[in-house]
């Protein structure tokens, strides 16, 4: 973007003052600082938004900040006795009153795309590796209170930070994306100057006591719109708010990404596969929880390591595969899936330490092998690493249910479900819900979370034991009769030991009572 007044012009995309067509030397705060005063010249601009958008929110002495504004002044041809530019509001903040106009770097009806800066360029360039990269624009405060105009930049910042967790997503830094501020500036053309496949844009407005925040998630290739939601939350805590609105808005988009490059995966030519896109296919095929796509999400998960051989995540895939085979006894060798599923656990460790579903996939290990309390540490790790990591929330929710820990399992499903609620391991996060009542001998309470589960897609055998078991211990034999029906039909030797291979609690009366209701059931 272009701000022109008087002889200057600001250059906010090359990062440049300049007088009569010359560039002037800044110093960068200053610049930063000069950049939010002209593109907020129609409203005042109060000391709290300086300090976060020059500071970072970092606590800055008020003399600091009026050194600043006097080096500002001076760039501009102002000075503090004149206030011709920069007009001060003693108490309340600082406003730009010289008359601007403006020029977007990137018209809509813009058909080439403009050369790049060099961090653009660099930015495009990262981006070429095969993972998804993603920038977030300032949030647009539709409000003059002066109380509020930090916050679309806070709230924008924090999803940086926290979309900044996930290792397997690029983040274009925020002095990239800050920069493309206009309401009505065109996504594609930004996505295409810094090298970004999904952009995040959005207002923030208020009425009384409450603000909405409307947010959308966009595929800059196409200008596709892939989510988009209104969020409504109260103002009194503006701190809170902020990290609020930022969780919420990074769960979802974590979620509609990887959906997103699952989908595009699935339109690439098998023999054209690349590691990041056979990856994403395998992802579909595993979340299906059946034998016929858990072959085919190992293969793909081969085919990524064959393209890199260093990718953790195609080895944290392959471990859930080999998971997947000894939960459910689809090769009929269980402990030597057992074993791969360790090895390749290990091995996404050892290649990323700080990828969550790495550390998720080695606490999944440890519990496929029994040992339940090793396991929770790596599901600790995990959602220290990723807070609103759905996945590995619902996870700590089984190993405290098998541990006999019921309320606190019920707490992290009741959150996983809440942070994903069309998750395609629903069925999963609605059965320990059921099991974590189950452990607690609140049967009836148990049948109904089991019933939610087996009416959800993809629910396996495992879940219908479950059912099977809640029902005949709330009383309700037929039903539970019913249950016991569907595992034979789907799994015509399926036995006890099948399902407690997976489900070994710790509690010496759940597991007494859980053998015996089988018994009774003659499963």
């Amino acid at each position: 973007m272009k701000y022109s007044f008087a002889e200057y012009e600001l250059d906010t995309d090359l990062f440049e003052l300049r007088f009569a067509g010359e560039p002037c030397k800044i110093e960068p705060q200053v610049f930063s600082l000069l950049e939010l005063l002209v593109s907020n010249h129609t409203r005042l601009v109060s000391k709290d938004e300086i300090n976060m958008h020059v500071w970072g929110g970092r606590v800055v002495s008020e003399a600091v900040v009026n050194s600043r504004i006097k080096a500002a002044r001076k760039a501009i041809g102002d000075n503090g006795k004149a206030q011709e530019r920069i007009r001060t509001h003693h108490g309340r903040g600082f406003r730009f009153i010289a008359k601007v106009t403006t020029q977007s770097a990137i018209p809509k009806s813009q058909s080439s795309v403009p050369e790049k800066t060099d961090e653009a360029a660099g930015s495009a360039k990262i981006a070429t590796d095969g993972r998804p990269s993603i920038a977030v624009l300032p949030l647009q405060v539709l409000t003059p209170d002066e109380r509020y105009g930090a916050l679309g930049d806070a709230v924008s910042q924090e999803v940086i930070i926290e979309l900044s967790r996930l290792h397997w997503l690029i983040v274009i830094a925020r002095g990239s994306s800050f920069r493309f501020r206009e309401p009505d500036a065109d996504m594609t053309s930004i996505g295409k100057i810094l090298g970004a496949r999904y952009l995040v844009s959005g207002t923030i407005s208020f009425a009384g006591r409450t603000s909405a925040v409307t947010v959308e998630l966009s595929n800059t290739s196409d200008g596709q719109v892939l989510w988009t939601d209104r969020i409504e939350c109260p103002v009194d805590d503006l701190l809170q708010l902020r990290f609020t609105l930022s969780s919420h808005i990074v769960t979802v988009i974590e979620s509609r990404i990887q959906l997103a490059e699952a989908s595009k995966a699935a339109q690439i030519p098998t023999e054209n596969l690349d590691a990041w896109s056979a990856y994403h296919r395998g992802l579909w095929h595993m979340y299906r929880f059946n034998q016929h796509d858990n072959s085919i999400a190992a293969r793909l998960f081969d085919r990524a390591l064959t393209a890199d051989g260093n990718f953790a995540r195609a080895h944290a895939g392959l471990s859930f595969t080999h998971f997947q085979n000894a939960f459910l006894n689809y090769t009929g060798d269980k402990q030597q899936q057992k074993t791969m599923a360790r090895h390749h656990a290990e091995k996404s460790i050892e290649l990323d330490p700080y990828d969550p579903f790495t550390n998720l996939t080695m606490g999944r290990c440890q519990w496929i092998h029994g040992d339940i309390e090793a396991g929770m540490p790596w599901l600790d790790r995990s959602v220290d690493l990723s807070p609103n990591y759905a996945f590995a929330i619902y996870n700590r929710g089984v190993l405290n249910m098998l541990l006999g820990h019921g309320q606190q399992s019920e707490d992290n499903t009741a959150k996983a479900i809440s942070l994903s609620p069309i998750d395609p391991l629903n069925y999963a996060m609605l059965t320990t819900r059921s099991l974590s009542h189950f452990v607690r001998a609140d049967y009836q309470t148990a049948v109904e979370w089991a019933d939610r589960a087996i009416r959800a897609p993809n629910a396996h055998v495992h879940i219908h034991v479950i059912a099977a078991l809640a029902h005949e211990k709330a009383g309700n034999h037929q039903r539970a009769v019913e249950c016991v029906q569907r595992v034979r039909n789907s799994s015509r030797n399926y036995q006890q030991s099948d399902f407690f291979n997976g489900f070994s609690f710790r509690d010496d009366v759940t597991m007494d009572i859980a053998k015996k209701t089988l018994n009774q059931l003659n499963l």
